[in-house]
């Protein structure tokens, strides 16, 4: 009987959730062995432990049961990061956390979860409609205002995962592309208005892909009166981020201009993976590491232990795995004939892919420092269990894969 049940999931997923928490593991008892609080890594046992059996609970409760709890789940979410704002515990400039006794979690991992949820519902019950402006309006809708809620926090990083996610599901349920060009150049303007040729380049394209498709003449007026706007409220958008934020933008940009400072992480970063080399310096033996040159070596920027200890091979199979457990979602997700269960594949394997690509870019200087983990590597609680919570959901849609 066990055997059955075994054989009935998704090895190929399991199998490669495994190895990447095995890697992890790894990566923090060397940080935990360099003079660091060595309590890190038999800590990550525990949630690791906690969150397997969190996982296991998952793939084998009755399917239907995710369906019926969505709604619920993604209020109480709701609920959840607006206590948070007024009671909730400070840390790195924001305030992101509930304690309950000596334990603590993040609401805004429970609301990645159950947004997804909740919008794997409205889309299954709308029969994938998103095209009728009503459905986009309300789909949107659901993704805000966890949004909103957490940008207040502010966590502008975890905030970014929500508008991101829209864009696979969106197109996964069917929104045509003009559409989807025309959600995704805001953002793509936005940015570019930083600098005035890019911004200018970006104009440009955006009038040609617009004549191109031959929208009517009022409704392109609108669209760029709108989108040049965003050129005059960049200033406004900069004050109001926290002098943290800036920071970590003015760093991305220039590292060694504060070297010793705001800079000093990447730097580092960049360094340790650097000279790791093509096989690495050896287990325990890197000097980033073990000289504790590193800052959140076993959280934001553990894979430049991975990169300085294990050389590019470690690296490049660190990705390997990445790149089978995320191709196996999404083809997994292709095959399950029930709509909800296909929305919510769409969406974790946006969640993981999204913070896999920042947290990898921003240890070797591609992306701005946000504060978003490595699934399953770096250490922390709330993330772990959030994050086989979802893998549990998978295993669970894969033993019923042909039910609708």
């Amino acid at each position: 009987m066990m055997l059955d049940r075994l054989k009935s999931l998704d090895l190929i997923l399991l199998a490669s959730v495994l190895g990447l928490l095995s890697i992890g593991l790894l990566a923090i008892y060397s940080t935990s062995q360099s003079g660091g609080d060595t309590n890190y890594f038999a800590s990550q046992l525990k949630w690791i432990f906690l969150g397997v059996g969190i996982m296991v609970v998952a793939a084998f409760l009755p399917n239907r049961l995710y369906y019926e709890i969505s709604y619920p789940l993604y209020g109480l979410s709701l609920i959840l990061l607006v206590v948070v704002l007024f009671w909730g515990t400070a840390g790195y400039g924001a305030t992101r956390w509930i304690r309950l006794g000596g334990f603590g979690f993040q609401p805004s991992e429970f609301a990645k979860i159950t947004t997804v949820l909740a919008l794997a519902r409205f889309l299954s019950d709308e029969r994938w409609e998103i095209n009728r402006p009503k459905n986009f309006a309300v789909a949107s809708l659901i993704i805000a205002l966890p949004f909103l809620l957490i940008a207040k926090q502010p966590d502008l990083g975890t905030g970014l995962v929500f508008i991101v996610l829209a864009l696979p599901i969106f197109y996964w349920v069917g929104l045509n592309t003009v559409s989807l060009v025309l959600i995704v150049a805001p953002a793509v303007v936005f940015i570019a208005a930083f600098n005035l040729y890019a911004f200018a380049v970006v104009i440009v394209l955006i009038l040609a892909f617009l004549y191109y498709t031959r929208m009517p003449l009022l409704r392109s007026a609108g669209y760029m009166v709108f989108t040049v706007s965003l050129w005059f409220i960049r200033s406004f958008f900069w004050n109001q981020l926290k002098d943290y934020q800036k920071q970590r933008i003015t760093t991305f940009w220039n590292p060694e201009a504060d070297p010793l400072g705001s800079g000093y992480q990447i730097i580092q970063s960049k360094v340790a993976i650097g000279s790791g080399g093509l096989l690495g310096k050896g287990f325990l033996q890197g000097s980033q590491t073990q000289l504790r040159f590193l800052p959140e070596q076993h959280t934001d920027f553990i894979f430049a232990v991975i990169g300085e200890e294990f050389g590019f091979l470690g690296v490049l199979l660190t990705l390997a795995i990445f790149t089978v457990l995320l191709v196996r979602i999404v083809h997994a997700s292709n095959m399950y004939r029930s709509e909800f269960s296909s929305v919510i594949g769409i969406g974790i394997a946006t969640i993981i892919g999204f913070h896999m690509f920042v947290n990898v870019g921003m240890t070797i200087g591609l992306a701005p420092v946000t504060g978003l983990p490595l699934p399953f590597i770096s250490y922390g609680g709330s993330a772990l269990l959030s994050n086989l919570l979802m893998i549990g959901f998978l295993l669970n849609f894969y033993r019923h894969r042909y039910e609708y």
